[in-house]
């Protein structure tokens, strides 16, 4: 407001009340009349001798009430526009706390101000705090396209993601696939959230690539550049080539490994298709040669002058024929038989990494430290080291079991174009030495861990040679592995990153899957939802299982696509009168699996879980009796819905699974048959954990404990 308004709203009161007493002073001699003439005329004559009283009252009053508008007009008025320029100012600045010129004039204005400053630190935090949130997700949002998009490029191969304890995050269809084909067994699933990646793949391959990541990790190698490849063989003889890359944990400056990603590719059929073209080679080079041979002899003969004319025409026809075999050879479609041996994939490592995990391995061997000399940095290897170092783990457990524990030692040097691994070993004094015989016949030998190869074929994979060597200074043996050099391309440091996985999701490293125990919440555990159909009711009588189905539940969450849908051969007829029932007859279950077969599957699918059934204790009866035949032991925990209903619904009077469902508003489809049962029984069973808990009934124990005291708890199994 600009001075000369100020003025006239100081001067407002004095004219409004001048006003005010003139008009009511009219109003007071207006109202006398006739009768008020005296009045009036007293009147007049007072205020000419005594006028100057009253004006200065009035002025004194109009000063006064100046005052008082100026005052209200600065606490009322002007300190809020001046609060809230000052807030505007406030908020306008990002790390301002304080209002920058606020003196308010009342105790609501001090306070109004001061909350504002409160609501200002309050943002700021805020604002500090989602900072925080943003870089934390930036990193992992980094973490995760650096670990994972070199190698799940579009899930173009079998690709699956693990915690560090070998349990199953994620996977793709690829790899489900590939499980599906390397298993021994028709109906089986190795592959499933919260499995072990152990059962698909050799634990001792992934432990030497874990150690190899470590060891790189270690050395100062950055995580995500810090891969390790490893080849191993199946039972069943697929040959695998394994790519591990560490999932490291965003927090931990120490590197800390959540877990890992792996990507699988079964290369059998390369390497027979190889083996195949290389023979193939081999026995044309061999074959040629002999005929070249022969043709080079008739050749000589054709330069004798003499030659009889017959002799000079057997010749040629000597020389014709080689030639049309030679023809024929190589336009012959025939090849090799798959059966022989493959070159060995091999993958290039530091020769410093190589050492430090052979270095490991044998001090676990010998329980004892393990003599090395320094290895150059630069020299690097193409080798299969998972199969390298375990032929000479073979070999240092040969020769410990040979002599009197004997000091080992490792040295690995650069020798031309090639390198030269040396195991040796030293013996204490007055020992004697160990039989070369017997140690000649070490390389030879199969060992366990390579597929039942001998350290010579491991080195043969390698194009190399073994033999026993001895030192020239004092003759002590040891025996050398000649291992080829490999040329290292290193590529830019800012190379661009392959393509995108389709998806990832890593929740699941918060929820990794753990051993069912009695303290668990009933949300983090894994539960195995099964259902059987069979011939009858009575077990010890002779019925068997016709049909078993299951589901997977893991972190509450039900995993459809994880189940068993398996008929079963009872190798007896199945009766007429279940059949309306369950809609199985002979011919459906007619060279279908025994229940030897699937029950060994159903043991694998459902471990490390919990077992959930409706009137569980007829189906665990089943499977009870046929632990003696088949040599597996279900003694997995187990939850019954129908004991659990009891529990959460006492006052109802059914707890069949049709009205269970109905009570929790779940649709059962395909009832009376073992999946569709199954999945009924699973998704009844997810949404009781929540009720459960309301009740007090968290862990498993506490489950197992109330199931106990059901009305139906004397149905023992």
């Amino acid at each position: 407001m600009t001075p000369r308004g100020l003025v006239a709203a100081m001067l407002a009161p004095g004219v409004a009340l001048a006003l005010w007493a003139v008009l009511g002073a009219a109003l007071f001699l207006g109202a006398l009349g006739s009768s008020g003439t005296a009045l009036r005329v007293a009147a007049g004559a007072a205020l000419e001798t005594h006028g100057m009283v009253l004006i200065l009252w009035w002025l004194g009053t109009a000063l006064l009430g100046a005052w008082l508008a100026r005052r209200l007009y600065r606490t009322w008025v002007l300190a809020p526009s001046r609060l809230l320029a000052a807030t505007r100012i406030l908020a306008a600045q990002e790390d301002a706390v304080s209002l920058p010129d606020a003196a308010p004039a009342t105790p609501a204005t001090r306070a109004l101000a001061a909350e504002i400053e409160s609501l200002a630190r309050d943002r700021n935090e805020l604002r500090a705090e989602m900072a925080q949130l943003v870089e934390q997700a930036s990193r992992s949002v980094a973490e995760q396209r650096d670990q994972l998009a070199t190698l799940m490029d579009e899930l173009d191969h079998a690709v699956v993601v693990c915690n560090r304890d070998g349990r199953i995050l994620l996977f793709n269809a690829r790899m489900r696939r590939l499980a599906r084909n390397l298993s021994p067994q028709e109906v089986t699933e190795l592959v499933g959230l919260g499995r072990s990646i152990h059962a698909v793949l050799d634990p001792a391959a992934i432990a030497h690539a874990l150690e190899t990541v470590d060891g790189r990790i270690a050395r100062g190698v950055p995580p995500h550049s810090a891969v390790a490849q490893v080849v191993t063989a199946t039972p069943l003889g697929h040959l695998l080539r394994i790519s591990l890359a560490p999932v490291r944990h965003a927090e931990a400056e120490d590197n800390t490994l959540r877990g890992y990603v792996l990507l699988v590719d079964d290369i059998t059929r390369d390497q027979q298709q190889q083996a195949r073209r290389e023979r193939a080679l081999l026995r044309m080079a061999e074959q040629g040669r002999a005929s070249i041979a022969n043709m080079q002899a008739a050749l000589e003969m054709l330069d004798y002058p003499d030659l009889a004319p017959a002799d000079h025409d057997r010749f040629l026809g000597v020389i014709r024929d080689e030639v049309a075999r030679m023809r024929d050879r190589l336009l012959s479609e025939d090849e090799p038989g798959p059966e022989l041996a493959a070159r060995w994939p091999l993958h290039d490592m530091l020769a410093t990494d190589l050492m430090a995990a052979a270095v490991r391995k044998l001090q676990a061997t010998a329980n004892a430290p393990i003599t090395t000399l320094p290895v150059a940095e630069d020299l690097w290897l193409r080798i299969d080291s998972f199969g390298l170092i375990a032929a000479l783990d073979h070999l240092a457990t040969r020769i410990l079991s040979l002599g009197a524990d004997p000091v080992l030692w490792l040295r690995l040097t650069r020798a031309g174009g090639h390198a030269h691994l040396d195991l040796g070993w030293v013996l204490r004094e007055g020992l004697d030495p160990i039989d070369a015989r017997d140690l000649s016949a070490l390389p030879d030998e199969p060992t366990e861990a390579c597929a039942a190869a001998s350290v010579r074929d491991v080195v043969d994979r390698h194009g190399g040679e073994i033999w026993l060597d001895r030192n020239r200074d004092d003759g002590r043996p040891f025996f050398r592995l000649l291992l080829p050099l490999a040329a290292v391309e290193t590529a830019p440091a800012d190379a661009p990153i392959g393509g995108r996985p389709e998806f990832y999701d890593f929740d699941l490293f918060a929820a990794a899957h753990a051993e069912a125990g009695d303290a668990r919440p009933l949300s983090a555990l894994a539960f195995t939802v099964f259902d059987c159909e069979t011939t009858g009711l009575d077990p010890l009588g002779g019925d068997e299982i016709i049909q078993l189905g299951a589901v997977r539940i893991l972190n509450s969450r039900l995993l459809t696509g994880e189940t068993i849908d398996q008929l079963v051969d009872p190798q007896r007829p199945i009766p007429e009168a279940g059949i309306p029932i369950h809609g199985i007859r002979d011919e459906m279950v007619r060279g279908k699996p025994t229940i030897a077969q699937v029950l060994p599957v159903f043991h694998r699918f459902a471990e490390g879980s919990v077992l959930v059934g409706h009137n569980v204790a007829f189906d665990m009866r089943f499977l009870k009796l046929k632990e003696a035949a088949t040599g597996l032991r279900f003694d997995h925990p187990v939850l019954d819905t129908l004991l659990l209903s009891s529990i959460l619904h006492p006052a109802e009077e059914s707890h069949s699974l049709e009205a269970i469902a109905a009570r929790l508003g779940v649709q059962i489809g395909g009832r009376h048959t073992a999946l569709g049962d199954a999945l009924a029984t699973a998704e009844v069973f997810r949404r009781m954990i929540p009720l459960l808990e309301r009740q007090g009934i968290v862990t498993l124990g506490q489950a197992r404990a109330a199931s106990d005291r059901s009305q139906f708890a004397r149905l023992r199994y």
